[in-house]
């Protein structure tokens, strides 16, 4: 509850600062912007963009200012889309954010776009955050906020600030102020401890949400709250559970002695779907979490599972295997006809849908090689953005621009992120081995 507070307190005075424009001095998008990166583009040239240390406004707040300057550098660095330049080639040192940069010393080590911060300790404990970002070419500020926060809340104003970044400059809603639940592993492999796991999408602040007493499996977020709903297997039958990440509470969806996939939430947050086994064939079924009320949706002697809404509700994708191998379908969220949409050699599985509705990425296996691609709901378009042995797991970050998804190689698995031109594949530090990664929505 603490946490939560916090939260509400950090993004509120943000929002409000935004809105003010509150940077003295230099007004909000004086000019036109010239600099803008197209993210549609499959061979994007990062920008060059130079980001000194954030000033310090007291005695103290240097190293703070230092952390907050190096994680802008790595969430900005890590998307791919910038070349943040080495601090030794800068010629200009910022001492103040007050005074308008000497832009013809950025243009000499060919800085793009330049990013100027503070940081200050105030009277009450708190810290303030202030950051511009500056149009090298254009000589022009593109944009400015300030926000004030508690210590511990340091690393989540970096992510804010660079989302502001990323945004500003790509046109696009930024992902680094999320995080990814996920299926931490560890021990021999013929007796593997699963726990669930939580941490920022840089990796940071690793957290345990489950204590490795039952066997756990695929983790799904909500896209409206900080929950998370996941399968465990304890003594008997296999039980879904709603988790809140903030406080711990939990509570159990149901018994199902049939599932064979976790559920995954509606938009709304109100629902899941889930797939449930019938003797030799399984189908997919909705319910409703406050009355607990079950819908089926597909009634077929077939496989039906891994089912995803779309993000307007109004669809559902899933994978089955009715036309002889496991493919993916469409279908309308209340059931009836199911449209097939891959055609390509081998089998399809784990079809998840974009948050921007335009593409659905889903696992291929053929010939022993698992490759993650996306396909557009239409069924054109599809493509593999990265093959090899056994990747799996695709989730898709909040802008639907980034995928991560989890490759085991043989000794035990880890998370990759790949954006969706197949560029900039990367791997994501974690503590130990990790699969069934789920992306949360944006929390700001």
């Amino acid at each position: 509850m603490n946490e939560r507070f916090t939260r509400r307190r950090l993004l509120a005075t943000g929002a409000a600062a935004a809105g003010a424009a509150v940077l003295a001095g230099w007004p909000l998008d004086r000019a036109q912007a010239v600099l803008q990166i197209d993210v549609t583009q499959g061979n994007v040239q990062p920008v060059p963009i130079a980001i000194p240390d954030f000033v310090g406004g007291g005695p103290g707040d240097a190293e703070g200012a230092r952390t907050i300057s190096q994680i802008i550098t790595a969430n900005l660095r890590r998307s791919g889309l910038f070349a943040p330049i080495d601090q030794a080639a800068f010629i200009e040192r910022i001492t103040s954010i007050d005074v308008q940069p000497k832009f013809p010393d950025w243009r000499a080590i060919n800085a793009q776009a330049l990013v100027t911060g503070r940081l200050t300790r105030q009277s009450d404990g708190r810290l303030k955050a202030e950051f511009r970002l500056w149009d090298v070419f254009g000589g022009t500020q593109l944009t400015g906020q300030q926000y004030f926060t508690s210590p511990d809340n340091l690393r989540r104003i970096a992510h804010i600030i660079s989302d502001a970044i990323y945004e500003r400059l790509t046109g696009e809603k930024g992902y680094f102020d999320t995080r990814i639940v996920f299926v931490d592993e560890s021990g021999p492999k013929e007796r593997r401890v699963k726990r669930l796991a939580l941490m920022d999408q840089d990796g940071a602040n690793v957290r345990y949400l489950t204590r490795g007493d039952d066997l756990v499996l695929t983790p799904r977020f909500s896209p409206t709250t900080q929950e998370i709903t996941y399968m465990s297997f304890g003594q008997s039958e296999p039980s879904v559970y709603l988790l809140n990440v903030e406080t711990g509470q939990r509570e159990i969806v149901g018994n199902f002695p049939g599932m064979t996939f976790s559920p995954r939430f509606s938009p709304d947050g109100q629902r899941v779907i889930m797939s449930l086994q019938q003797g030799a064939n399984s189908n997919l079924f909705v319910m409703d979490l406050r009355s607990k009320a079950t819908t089926r949706l597909t009634d077929t002697p077939a496989i039906d599972t891994a089912p995803c809404f779309s993000p307007d509700g109004s669809r559902i994708c899933f994978e089955s295997d009715r036309g002889g191998s496991q493919q993916v379908y469409v279908m309308g969220a209340g059931g009836g006809n199911a449209r097939r949409i891959s055609f390509g050699q081998g089998s399809y599985s784990t079809p998840v849908w974009s948050p921007r509705g335009d593409f659905i990425a889903f696992t291929k296996q053929e010939q022993g090689k698992f490759g993650i691609g996306i396909i557009k709901p239409d069924g054109s378009g599809e493509r593999l953005l990265t093959e090899g042995y056994h990747n799996e797991g695709p989730t898709f970050a909040p802008n639907g621009r980034v995928l991560m998804f989890f490759r085991d190689l043989g000794a035990g698995p880890a998370l990759y992120t790949i954006d969706v031109t197949g560029r900039n594949e990367q791997r994501v530090p974690t503590p130990g081995f990790a699969s069934d990664p789920a992306w949360s929505p944006l929390l700001s």
